[in-house]
C-alpha cells in the first residue's frame, strides 16, 4: 500500500471494556469487545485523539484494584 492509499483510508478510534484505545478501519466490522469512541478520520487524526484521551495506560481493572487496595 502506498502512502497515498493509506491517506485515503478512514479510521475510527475504538475502545474496549478496559478503556484501552486503538484505531480500526472505519469500514470494517469491529472486533468483539470493542466499541466506537466517536472519532473518525485519517490515521493521524485518530492517533492524535488517542494521545489526547488515553492518559493512563493501565487497564481499568488494574486501576480499580489499585484504588481498592489504597482504601484498605
Amino acid at each position: 500500500m502506498s502512502d497515498r492509499d493509506s491517506a485515503d483510508i478512514a479510521y475510527a478510534v475504538v475502545v474496549n471494556d478496559e478503556q484501552q484505545y486503538s484505531i480500526w478501519r472505519a469500514d470494517a466490522e469491529l472486533p468483539p469487545g470493542w466499541s466506537a469512541e466517536g472519532t473518525t478520520g485519517t490515521r493521524e487524526v485518530c492517533l492524535a485523539r488517542i494521545d489526547e484521551v488515553w492518559t493512563d495506560m493501565r487497564p481499568l481493572s488494574l486501576r480499580r484494584a489499585m484504588a481498592q487496595a489504597g482504601r484498605s
